[in-house]
C-alpha cells in the first residue's frame, strides 16, 4: 500500500494498492494510485523495505544480477529485476494499470518496496547519466512495502470496515480515506 500508515508519500496525498500475483505466465502486477499529476510515472522495486526515513532510506532498484538499467521487455542481461517501466496516470490523478513481468517472483521481492517516480522512466537509453541508473525517472513521489498476504483470492481482509469493500473490488472507487 503506498501513502497511509504502511507506507510514504510526498505530503501523504498519494494512495494506493498494488498486488502482485504469480502465475505460470509471470507475476501479475495490479493496482490502484490516486493523487498523482496527469501522465506517465516510472515504478520500480527497491532493494529494501526500510521506509523509516521516507522513500529515500529504500535502497537503489532490486538488481541481483547486477544488470544495467532497462526495459521491462529486455531480458535479465539488459534490465534490473526491479525495472517495473511506467504508469499512466489518467486527468482525475488515477493511475490503474495492470502488467505481467516474466522474471520477478513473489518470493524474492517480499520485504522489498514499490516507488513510483515523478517522471517516467527511459528504459536507460536517454542522454542523461541518471538514465543508465534509474531511467531518469526523477524524484521519489510515494513507497510502499511489499508485505505477504493470502493466496490469490483468498484475502477476506477489507479496505475500510465501514462499507466492506474487499480489496479486490477498490478499483473504480477513489482512495480518499486518510488511514488506509
Amino acid at each position: 500500500m503506498l501513502g497511509g500508515n504502511s507506507g510514504y508519500s510526498v505530503g501523504n496525498a498519494i494512495k494506493g494498492v498494488v498486488r502482485f500475483a504469480e502465475t505460470s505466465e509471470g507475476c501479475i502486477i495490479d493496482g490502484t494510485i490516486d493523487g498523482l499529476s496527469p501522465g506517465e510515472h516510472g515504478i520500480h522495486i527497491h532493494e529494501c523495505g526500510d521506509i523509516s526515513n521516507g522513500c529515500d532510506s529504500v535502497g537503489g532498484h532490486f538488481n541481483p544480477n547486477n544488470s544495467p538499467h532497462g526495459s521491462p521487455e529486455d531480458d535479465l542481461s539488459n534490465r534490473h529485476v526491479g525495472d517495473l517501466g511506467n504508469i499512466l496516470t489518467d486527468t482525475t490523478g488515477r493511475a490503474t494499470f495492470r502488467k505481467i513481468d516474466k522474471f520477478l517472483k513473489i518470493s524474492d521481492i517480499i520485504g522489498r518496496s514499490l516507488i513510483v517516480t515523478k517522471n517516467p522512466d527511459d528504459f536507460g537509453k536517454g542522454d542523461n547519466p541518471e538514465s543508465k541508473i534509474n531511467g531518469n525517472s526523477g524524484s521519489r513521489l510515494a513507497c510502499g512495502i511489499i508485505a505477504r498476504s493470502s493466496g490469490l483470492f483468498q484475502n477476506t481482509k477489507k479496505i475500510c470496515a465501514c462499507d466492506g469493500l474487499t480489496i479486490w473490488d477498490e478499483r473504480d472507487r477513489a482512495l480518499k480515506h486518510a488511514n488506509l
